[in-house]
């Protein structure tokens, strides 16, 4: 089951556009922080906490089970694909042993570093995949699945393995239809 239009309303998002269609299994922590465009769907059991801000363009698919989580920046632009299983952190410990770890210490005590990630334009991302504080996947990028993503990656691109690395390129065919999509 989708929330009605008067109960996604009522969530309290920053921004909600039309046609969006969210499970009623899907959570939400800061939502006041969570921008949602127009043709936009969130399946069931997926996590968006927004401790700073997630933008979420328009014709945008989130799949079961996936999670957007940090304090950094999150924007998936228009036309991403995020598959199941996806984990995307704006934040993450430090796991040296330098700091201490978990939300429930103090922040003196622990090395949390935190930064943007950016899904631009017709990006995929397999199922299974990780994706790491400050970073960037380029216009059209697609991810293979089981992937752990770290830093920038180049446009219409296709990477994939641990960690990701350039298969090939990937084709242009889908900025045809996004024309066409337009024109309609």
């Amino acid at each position: 089951m989708f929330y009605t239009k008067e109960k996604l309303k009522k969530i309290g998002f920053k921004s909600i556009g039309d046609n969006v269609l969210i499970s009623d299994k899907a959570s939400f922590y800061s939502p006041q922080n969570i921008e949602i465009g127009d043709n936009v769907r969130i399946d069931d059991f997926c996590i968006l906490s927004a401790s700073s801000n997630i933008k979420i363009g328009n014709y945008v698919h989130i799949s079961c089970y996936t999670s957007l989580i940090g304090e950094g920046k999150i924007v998936l632009e228009d036309y991403t694909s995020i598959s199941g299983r996806v984990s995307i952190y704006s934040s993450n410990d430090d796991y040296t042993g330098l700091r201490m770890t978990n939300p429930m210490v103090p922040k003196e005590y622990t090395g949390v570093r935190h930064g943007p990630v950016i899904i631009k334009k017709h990006s995929i991302i397999g199922c299974g995949c990780v994706v790491l504080p400050n970073t960037i996947l380029k216009e059209g990028v697609s991810v293979g699945v089981l992937s752990l993503l770290n830093g920038e990656y180049e446009e219409f691109s296709v990477y994939s393995g641990i960690p990701a690395k350039k298969i090939k390129k990937r084709q242009k065919k889908m900025l045809k239809y996004e024309q066409a999509l337009r024109d309609n």
